[in-house]
């Protein structure tokens, strides 16, 4: 799970979930996706890469010569039986975001 300040705004959400895949291991099967290149605060340049047609994030990796990719755990069908193991910037969190178990839940919305 990302904090990070570019994975809030890119995502919309409080963080981003994403598996991480060696390139050799990865293949896009049908399609092309749009890409839209970001460019970190370190100069870094990543290639965030998303469904042309419905607009949901696949997947963001190194954008001149990737050897893994973040696929994006929402267009991963197997994403319940992929927990979380790590967060990283966690300096950028939101206060709120470390435990949400206290909030009211309602099983198919509200």
């Amino acid at each position: 799970m990302c904090h990070c300040l570019d994975c809030q705004k890119l995502s919309g959400a409080a963080w981003r979930a994403s598996i991480q895949v060696d390139a050799h291991d990865f293949a896009i099967t049908e399609g092309e996706p749009k890409l839209y290149i970001k460019v970190a605060d370190s100069g870094a340049r990543r290639a965030q890469a998303f469904c042309g047609t419905c607009g949901s994030s696949l997947y963001a990796a190194d954008a001149e010569s990737p050897d893994h990719y973040n696929l994006r755990l929402g267009s991963v069908d197997q994403r319940a039986e992929l927990a979380p193991q790590w967060q990283v910037w966690r300096d950028s969190a939101l206060p709120w975001a470390s435990d949400i178990t206290a909030l009211p839940d309602f099983p198919r919305g509200r």
